[in-house]
């Protein structure tokens, strides 16, 4: 068998089967892990005043399932082709098609990537002077965003196989495991639950909008997931793996987010909750959160190399080290109170994208390969359009509906008709 590193298959070159290792509990553990963070904790202190604590549970519990679902049919893609993410765009949109997505997803990856950095550096920096003092080195941001920057860019050049085998599957997710338990525990101890259920929301936040925010968590892995479940062994294990893991993990640490909020950080600041966290089992179990969120920005920084091997002929690895050092600069000098709208922005974009791909591949293509078009796939690409400019009516003028679902629904709903009458157009002349 041919024992090449994963990582170094080209992003539009198909993994052979010998080579697709990943099984359900490999999957299980990296989506588990991805599922868990900082940023997942900070959204249910998002949801938690506007929606209260059965309202908030609610969205966060059709969020997670229902974005999941669709999560794990687009890494079924990736297992049945091979191909990465933004290779197998080329399947549905054309290969000159496939180059705009590719663009969009390497400027969104190398932003979140900064984004997590920075996220790791202020809360690590708030623990070390909580438990050192503010003079402390350890409570030195340049520390720790080049420490995390590091870490994360180390994690990216290894690959996929390497983080998750001999990282997360051996005994990453143990210690992810007891963190959940031990900050679930804690609350059990210390919160009134009776009283925590029973709080109302304020009306903030209709539960439209706060189902929409939920669903966005798993749909902000969309261009992502083939990227890894390229190397799954089989479609069930990749999508088995893929539900059980996100969805345990998201439900559990953004539920544990609404709860501490309401119980002890009801202002939602983010410092308050992470002193609250930081309160529990001598701030252990947010440590070993915070090292997991060295995780994402991994995802990030790998994935917008194997999008840029979309672009450029350069191997993965030595794209995720240039990454990985942008990344890093950018957290360490740029402020991204602007650039996070522009994320937000372009985000926007994939969730009709992949509404448009799933009904390509599932229902028109029926699974099968085919032989990427050179050219453009305009049904494809109108169908994205329309979603795209859905989503953003929907978010302008009724923001209380949401827009990411109905932007996938409608964008697949168009691929189906303008797609099957291609399909017929191709038939009939021929």
């Amino acid at each position: 068998m041919n024992s090449a590193p994963l990582s170094t298959y080209a992003p539009s070159i198909a993994v052979p089967l010998t080579q697709r290792v990943f099984g359900l509990r490999d999957l299980f553990s990296l989506w588990f892990s991805l599922g868990i963070g900082l940023m997942v904790l900070q959204t249910g202190a998002l949801l938690a005043p506007g929606l209260g604590m059965a309202g908030a549970l609610l969205a966060i519990l059709l969020g997670s399932a229902v974005g999941v679902l669709l999560l794990a049919a687009v890494g079924v893609i990736g297992s049945d082709t091979g191909l990465a993410s933004m290779a197998a765009l080329k399947l549905s949109l054309g290969r000159r098609g496939a180059a705009l997505p590719a663009l969009l997803n390497l400027l969104q990856l190398i932003g979140w990537g900064a984004f997590e950095i920075i996220v790791m550096r202020d809360a690590a920096s708030l623990l070390g002077s909580r438990n050192f003092g503010a003079d402390s080195q350890w409570a030195n941001p340049t520390l720790w965003t080049l420490a995390f920057g590091a870490l994360a860019t180390l994690l990216a050049v290894s690959g996929p196989l390497a983080f998750v085998r001999r990282v997360l599957r051996r005994w990453g997710i143990w210690l992810l495991l007891a963190a959940c338990v031990w900050l679930t525990w804690n609350l059990l101890a210390r919160a009134d639950l009776p009283a925590l259920w029973a709080r109302t929301g304020d009306g903030s936040l209709p539960f439209a909008l706060g189902f929409d925010i939920a669903i966005a968590m798993p749909l902000s892995w969309l261009p992502l997931i083939a990227d890894y479940s390229r190397f799954g062994k089989r479609a069930g294990g990749v999508f088995g793996g893929t539900v059980l893991g996100f969805f345990l993990g998201n439900f559990w640490l953004m539920s544990l987010g609404v709860a501490y909020t309401l119980a002890f950080a009801e202002s939602g600041d983010v410092n308050t909750l992470l002193l609250a966290l930081a309160g529990a089992g001598m701030g252990i179990p947010l440590l070993l959160i915070l090292l997991d969120e060295s995780e994402k920005a991994f995802a990030d920084i790998h994935s917008a190399a194997v999008s840029t091997g979309i672009l450029l002929p350069l191997s993965v690895e030595r794209l995720a080290l240039i990454i990985g050092a942008i990344c890093t600069l950018i957290a360490w000098f740029a402020p991204l109170a602007q650039y996070q709208n522009f994320l937000l922005l372009i985000g926007s974009v994939f969730a009709p994208l992949f509404g448009v791909v799933l009904v390509d591949h599932f229902i028109l293509r029926r699974r099968a390969s085919i032989t990427a078009p050179a050219g453009l796939r305009w049904a494809a690409l109108s169908a994205w359009a329309g979603g795209v400019a859905v989503y953003h009516l929907l978010a302008h003028f009724y923001p209380g509906v949401g827009a990411t679902l109905p932007a996938l629904v409608l964008a697949g709903v168009l691929q189906f008709g303008l797609g099957s009458m291609s399909v017929r157009k191709v038939a009939y002349s021929s």
